[in-house]
């Protein structure tokens, strides 16, 4: 029962030091996502045509709001007769001014979306080859972190990554 004993002790202390070995050999990282979007020059090009978008967008419903004041303007200088008339034409541009601006900002949110998803997807996959590549067990977000040592950062290395692919 002793030798029983004593080997069951043993076992278990050897699985507990195999177990610490294995943790020992772990190797962690972490980034900052907000960073490496912000200094991803694909970010950059993708806000240029959001952008661009964006303003023509906007002069387009400027041109549209600017003929709804128009039409309002013209409308108070007619005849009460003549208001009810128009008030239905007037009630159509209005509606299609609202239409516009739905549509546009419902493409615009869409076509934001799908870049995000496009740049994540491109961050993410630099993130797991640097990290098959270096040997990282994980590789953590730093806003889940309440401390991170600055010498797990490789947030600079996998900016360098994806600009670099995004080069090609």
């Amino acid at each position: 029962m002793k030798k029983t004993g004593i080997f069951f002790w043993a076992l278990i202390l050897g699985l507990g030091l195999s177990i610490g070995t294995a943790h020992a050999a772990d190797k962690f990282a972490y980034v900052d996502l907000t960073k490496i979007f912000s200094e991803y020059t694909k970010t950059k090009d993708y806000d240029k045509v959001l952008g661009d978008k964006q303003n023509a967008y906007e002069s387009e419903r400027d041109k549209l709001v600017a003929e709804v004041k128009g039409f309002q303007d013209k409308l108070n200088l007619l005849s009460d007769k003549d208001k009810e008339a128009k008030k239905t034409e007037l009630e159509s541009k209005i509606k299609n001014l609202q239409e516009f601006d739905r549509q546009k900002q419902g493409d615009l949110r869409k076509e934001q979306d799908e870049r995000m998803k496009e740049l994540l997807k491109d961050i993410n996959e630099a993130i797991k080859q640097y990290a098959e590549k270096e040997g990282y067990t994980m590789v953590f977000n730093d806003r889940v972190l309440v401390y991170q040592d600055k010498s797990l950062d490789i947030t600079e290395k996998i900016v360098a990554i994806v600009n670099k692919g995004s080069k090609k």
